[in-house]
């Protein structure tokens, strides 16, 4: 299987070349580059393409290739499901993953992808399942937040009391009978007389 080469100006691509292949030797990188298009859920909550993403990265040397651990730190955004004001708050995940060589015999390593090729990962799939895996899918305001009427769309935090009349649609039939059957005897007048 052909590996594709990474690029080197690519802002998740890390050259470890000054690692090298010695089991135990250990590095720090710290790290702030842009966030990449579509990190987040669509249409609900993410970060926005561009923003820093805060990596502080520590990369080892081991047998079968570079273990890379570490956090990624960025800021989202999004709607509250609820009432569907803009929210924003940040996401801090931890990052554990192994990189193997491109000359290993290691079948596992071809499957998931993370190889070191040329001296360089890249940390951009990785970065991206854990920051969309850690926000929210249903983000709200506020854990009370009261959201909107379901019948108008009000919203209900500027007026607590809203309320609609309504009728559960199980007892409408109901309903009708009782409202015919008022209207019949309001309008009969003082009803039937019994005759002696």
């Amino acid at each position: 299987m052909a590996l594709s080469a990474l690029d080197p100006r690519a802002p998740f691509v890390l050259d470890i070349r000054e690692l090298g292949r010695r089991p135990g030797a250990m590095r720090r990188v710290s790290r702030v580059v842009p966030a990449p298009s579509g990190l987040g859920i669509e249409g609900v909550v993410g970060v926005p393409e561009g923003a820093d993403v805060e990596l502080e990265i520590r990369l080892e040397a081991v047998m079968e290739g570079v273990l890379v651990s570490g956090t990624a730190h960025a800021s989202f955004s999004g709607e509250c499901v609820r009432c569907l004001d803009p929210i924003e708050d940040e996401v801090l995940v931890e990052l554990q993953e192994l990189y193997s060589y491109s000359d290993s015999d290691d079948g596992e390593a071809d499957e998931d992808g993370l190889r070191v090729i040329d001296d360089m990962i890249d940390l951009e799939q990785p970065v991206r399942d854990a920051v969309v895996l850690a926000l929210p899918l249903a983000p709200v305001c506020r854990e009370d937040c009261p959201g909107l009427c379901s019948v108008c769309g009000a919203r209900l935090e500027d007026d607590p009391s809203h309320q609609h009349e309504m009728t559960d649609p199980r007892w409408a039939a109901l309903a009708e009978l009782l409202a015919d059957e008022t209207n019949e005897s309001g309008s009969s007048g003082a009803g039937p007389t019994e005759e002696k």
